[in-house]
């Protein structure tokens, strides 16, 4: 497994995977050491995460490979298909599975999310708006939502 990273606003990016694509990505509050060989998937997405922190991205096209259950894996592949700019809830995502009664599965499966900001997890909100437990931390998934969020226009007037 290769490793690389950067800073970010929110602390260091650290991606993993190798060349059959992206495994893990997260954030650490101190620099780790990285590999030197940089396979080109995780080339790829240091690329396009650099631009999703400067704006220029909304959505990512990479290679992923994360480890998780089929039930995980169908939570991930729900999470993918929540726009830029848009959140979700629990209880919607229940819905779109099928099964409203597996709610605390799905928010576990979302949890467990190992592809931060790739797979965006940080868009599932509380049923009544609010932001609901994050493993990045509140703060993160608050700075996240709200670089999300498209610029309003100023009235001139």
């Amino acid at each position: 497994m290769n490793s690389t990273g950067f800073k970010t606003p929110l602390g260091y990016a650290i991606l993993e995977g190798d060349e059959n694509g992206l495994s893990r990505v997260y954030v650490a509050e101190d620099k780790p050491k990285f590999s030197e060989t940089v396979p080109e998937p995780l080339q790829q997405a240091k690329i396009q995460l650099k631009e999703y922190f400067l704006g220029k991205r909304e959505t990512f096209n990479l290679k992923i490979n994360p480890e998780g259950t089929d039930f995980q894996k169908k939570v991930w592949e729900l999470l993918l298909k929540i726009p830029f700019g848009k959140t979700s809830s629990y209880l919607e995502l229940s819905k779109e599975f099928g099964n409203t009664k597996a709610i605390r599965a799905v928010a576990a499966a979302n949890g467990r999310n190992p592809l931060w900001i790739i797979v965006p997890c940080h868009r599932v909100i509380g049923s009544d708006g609010s932001l609901t437990g994050y493993a990045g931390g509140l703060w993160r998934k608050k700075w996240l939502l709200e670089h999300e969020q498209p610029q309003k226009q100023q009235s001139l007037f």
